[in-house]
């Protein structure tokens, strides 16, 4: 769980970096159309860089132990659940790319498992029953 937290973090951060640091790129990547050219507001996609990134924060935080500081878990999974569920939405509306998509599979579905694990085990550590 340390490590996958840790993992997390910092994949979380080197993602944000680069789109804050590259918000015409990592756009681009992400299947979305963008605004204009030359992206007028870079400031949006540098915003989402910035959310992911504070998130790498927290889940180095939550490294040093997770069963302690499973709040932080929990909210970084709703993200990376509800994140795809939204996307997949615009998907289905037609108001996004579906290539889009492919972004959800790093950023997202693969933490799904981990983090689920580890709020089960914190659930468990704190007396929980299934």
């Amino acid at each position: 769980m340390r490590g996958v937290l840790a993992l997390a973090g910092v994949y979380n951060l080197a993602w944000g970096a680069w789109a804050v640091l590259l918000p015409e790129r990592s756009f681009a990547n992400s299947g979305m159309q963008r605004p204009d050219q030359p992206l007028h507001y870079p400031e949006l996609w540098q915003c989402i860089g910035m959310i992911v990134g504070v998130y790498g924060v927290g889940y180095l935080i939550a490294a040093s132990d997770p069963a302690r500081h499973w709040p932080v878990v929990l909210v970084g999974f709703l993200g990376k659940f509800f994140g795809p569920v939204g996307l997949a939405y615009g998907v289905l509306t037609g108001r996004s790319s579906a290539e889009g998509l492919l972004t959800c599979v790093p950023n997202d579905l693969i933490w799904w498992a981990p983090f689920v694990l580890t709020l089960r085990h914190a659930y468990r550590s704190r007396g929980g029953r299934e």
